[in-house]
């Protein structure tokens, strides 16, 4: 019973086939085109599974014929004989030129694995096909490795009923899906191909063909969910049998066997009174969906390396440029909801990522004696927006310290994704980097955290693990929470870091001034922030174009940064308008917008003006949970590398004493005539464990001479470091002040010391530090700064060693070492914003443990 099960299912997948419609026209096929033909014919599927045996044998056997007599025809055979004559050709060039055995071998390898792979995807293609056709009882007798996703999840629902719908009203959503093809990715496409010098591309036939979409299950949320909208995810699946041609330049060629795989959230918002009591829909994808497709016709040629990928990679990023979030397909279902309701951005917040570091990954570069290292890299993508750390060469456990921000516009199943690579220099266009593994966060999660600070395993990895921090921010409509926002972050010290969010709704111009004489412009808007830009699309012919797009900026300061919007006529590039908006007279609004405000252009006509909206919102950060924060560093504190937020760091109640006595002995001797710095900043976590006057008088007595008479308690001499950590940064600043009062042993052997620095345990590689060297010195200044990435719980077990050491040789011994010290660096002084300055005393060579 299970056999005859099997082969039945196996059956009903590979006969999906139905006669040709008389009425349809048949394209014409290229002459060189019949091989292929020949060897691979998909058939179009019915749309449904129910056709009788002998429709299928019978049709089944025409096909067969059908191809026979393609396989005989004289064009399969000169086409056969020119491939052969080529070949041998080929061989006798490179025996008769005398070049190396690899001229040969190398196209026969890349000739090999292309044929292998069209293969593997023309067969991906056309079981999709078939799927997409077949009921789904079909699909899961013959695939149960792949069922739907109501299967796999309970909260999703069967829709069977959707897809009959979607059969049914198919060819008449095919219309406005060519409008959107034609209208909307188009121009994107071509704009992005001119950037390499490839113009002249656009569409030329669109036909998406009979087979609908597919929805493999239906999710309806109810919780956490606005009353004024309803919200809905599908698992879309789009195996089409399209035929779409298109021009570039002089060439002409096509896409074929479309296919889309992801989830689509569909968004019905505002809810209204009367009929069809929905204002509006947003359809979207959250994350960039499953896009393949095959290049057909003369611009086959494209299938050589780079240039196929490029074509590939463009018309997949201007997929996600018009669906996937942040950006929305908004269609507007009622005259009473006004478009600027439906049409405006509104994200829900910001999302500041940091990517630290990462380690144990896999080995994927090869050098001569084996497996070398690798040199990844990150990619971080939100939906569309995307960003990308810098590459770090030859190095398994890489230190990126990246810092990116990502607005985000639903906080429902929404997800970060990692990946990371690593870096092979190629071709333009070629995408020749190995894979080192994938991670994802779920944002709501750091929602709930506030901060979210954690070591993730990679997947599609064998090994390795990725070390991230991420803190959420919620926005607000107050203006005093700027300068809250502002101190934070200065105190990161990083410029790219955002302080608010600005939304623009760009509407409508009225009266443009000509650009052409006795012609309307072709007008198309730019709108930019610092060095952001967004633009609109492009309207033919018109002096009053309506564009209703949406957009959205980061704001470093809004108190300095101002939006510039210019108009441009695409046909002679000149500007026809611009409009220069400060930002901080947003401040001053109520509620910080202005809704459909008309603004008068400049170098424009006297009438002539722009419509648009805007939003200022002030980023402010979310509320931690200490409890969460507290069970997450108690759980990392195993790990090898562990990050808590600052909220939760408690230095330890009593100090070592030893380390105290130094730094006391060291401060005592004060010169009178040098003035002297107070250290004005009182730890709080401090103040939580000594009394207010104890915590007072420390501070006043916490001094911190610019120089020093003394040579030290065991007379080697002193050094005057900074230690400063940034929690927010996960940083430790290190400054080597100065040196004083070497101890001058030969008067003909002047030292010529430098600093090296070391982290313990373990003094790595990683962890060296070193100053320059100066000559002839006992009393030198270096005033070096360097860094450490590296967590609070590590930062609490962890100790700095300083060496001080001579390119001469000291002492009888020859030795190059001065003087060393240990310092513990659990100090709650180093925590502080000012930090920790102060003399300590060398003492002599330590013996490594």
């Amino acid at each position: 019973m299970s056999d005859t099960t099997s082969e039945g299912s196996t059956v009903l997948l590979a006969e999906f086939i139905v006669p040709p419609d008389p009425d349809q026209e048949t394209p014409i096929v290229p002459l060189a085109k019949l091989a292929d033909m020949s060897e691979v014919s998909p058939s179009p599927a019915t749309a449904n599974g129910t056709t009788t045996a002998t429709t299928t044998t019978a049709t089944t056997t025409t096909v067969a014929k059908a191809r026979t007599s393609d396989d005989n025809s004289i064009f399969s055979v000169l086409y056969s004989v020119s491939k052969k004559i080529a070949i041998v050709g080929s061989i006798y060039m490179v025996g008769y030129m005398g070049w190396s055995v690899a001229w040969l071998i190398a196209p026969v390898i890349l000739s090999v694995a292309r044929d292998q792979l069209a293969k593997t995807s023309e067969k991906k293609r056309d079981i999709a096909k078939a799927s997409a056709l077949a009921s789904e009882k079909d699909v899961i007798l013959a695939r149960i490795d792949e069922l739907p996703a109501w299967v796999y999840f309970p909260d999703v629902e069967r829709a069977e009923w959707l897809n009959k719908i979607l059969k049914q009203v198919w060819p008449n959503a095919n219309h406005f899906a060519r409008t959107l093809v034609k209208e909307t990715i188009e121009p994107n496409v071509a704009l992005a191909l001119s950037q390499y010098k490839m113009n002249g591309f656009r569409f030329d036939r669109i036909i998406l063909g009979t087979i609908p979409p597919r929805i493999g299950g239906v999710k309806i949320y109810d919780k956490n969910v606005d009353r004024n909208e309803i919200i809905m995810d599908l698992d879309l699946f789009y195996a089409s049998d399209c035929d779409i041609n298109f021009y570039l330049g002089g060439m002409k060629g096509g896409i074929k066997d479309f296919q889309i795989h992801g989830w689509v959230r569909v968004v019905m918002k505002p809810l209204i009174r009367s009929m069809p009591l929905v204002g509006g829909l947003q359809i979207f994808f959250l994350n960039n969906p499953n896009i393949d497709f095959n290049l057909v016709g003369v611009i086959d040629f494209m299938d050589m390396p780079g240039l196929s990928d490029l074509l590939r990679r463009i018309i997949v990023e201007q997929i996600g440029n018009v669906m996937v979030l942040p950006n929305k397909l908004p269609i507007s279902l009622s005259d009473e909801v006004p478009a600027v309701a439906l049409k405006m951005p509104e994200p829900e917040g910001l999302l500041r990522i940091h990517v630290v570091e990462a380690k144990n990954l896999m080995k994927k570069d090869i050098s001569v004696l084996g497996k070398g290292k690798s040199d990844p890299y990150a990619i971080i993508n939100v939906g569309a927006q995307e960003f990308r750390t810098q590459i770090i060469d030859n190095n398994v456990n890489p230190k990126w310290d990246y810092w990116c921000e990502a607005s985000i516009f639903t906080t429902i199943n929404h997800l970060v994704g990692i990946s990371l690579w690593d870096y092979d220099q190629s071709m333009p266009g070629v995408q020749a980097d190995d894979i080192l593994g994938r991670a994802s966060i779920d944002i709501s999660s750091v929602i709930k955290k506030g901060v979210l600070d954690t070591w993730l395993p990679l997947e599609e990895a064998k090994h390795g693990d990725l070390h991230v921090r991420l803190q959420w921010y919620k926005l607000t409509a107050d203006p005093n929470d700027l300068q809250q926002i502002l101190l934070e972050t200065q105190l990161l010290r990083v410029t790219t870091m955002s302080s608010a969010v600005l939304s623009v709704f760009i509407d409508s111009a009225r009266h443009l001034k000509q650009a052409r004489a006795n012609s309307k412009p072709d007008p198309y808007l730019v709108c930019s922030v610092n060095k952001q830009k967004k633009q609109t699309a492009m309207i033919l012919r018109d002096d009053s174009p309506v564009w209703e797009q949406g957009f959205t900026f980061l704001v470093t300061n809004p108190d300095n940064e101002c939006l510039n919007v210019k108009i441009y006529d695409q046909k002679t590039g000149n500007d026809i308008g611009q409009y220069t908006y400060t930002l901080s007279t947003l401040l001053k609004q109520f509620n910080m917008e202005v809704i459909q405000q008309p603004f008068q252009l400049q170098k424009s006509g006297p009438e002539s003006k722009l419509y648009m909206s805007l939003s200022l919102r002030i980023m402010k950060a979310g509320e931690i949970e200490e409890s969460d924060t507290l069970e997450q560093a108690a759980a990392l504190a195993r790990s090898a590398s562990v990050k808590t937020p600052e909220a939760t760091v408690t230095p330890p109640a009593v100090k070592d004493t030893q380390v105290i006595s130094k730094r006391l002995s060291a401060e005592s001797p004060i010169i009178e005539e040098e003035p002297t710095k107070v250290t004005p900043v009182i730890s709080t976590s401090a103040s939580m464990e000594k009394p207010i006057s104890e915590v007072v008088s420390q501070v006043l007595t916490h001094r911190v001479p610019e120089t020093t008479s003394s040579a030290g308690e065991h007379g080697l001499g002193r050094i005057q470091l900074s230690l400063t950590y940034s929690a927010q940064r996960q940083k430790l600043d290190v400054t080597i002040h100065k040196i004083s009062h070497i101890p001058l042993r030969d008067p003909s052997s002047i030292p010529d010391p430098y600093v090296k620095l070391y982290l313990l345990p373990g003094r790595s590689k990683e962890s060296k530090r070193k100053t320059s060297v100066i000559k002839d010195n006992c009393n030198p200044t270096y005033d070096a700064s360097f860094e450490y990435l590296i967590s609070i719980a590590e930062l609490r077990h962890t100790e700095l060693e300083v060496t001080v050491c001579t390119q001469k040789g000291f002492l009888s011994s020859g030795s190059p070492i001065i003087g060393m010290l240990k310092i513990p660096l659990d100090d709650s002084d180093i925590t502080t914003p000012a930090g920790l300055k102060s003399w300590f005393d060398l003492q002599p060579e330590l013996k490594h443990e």
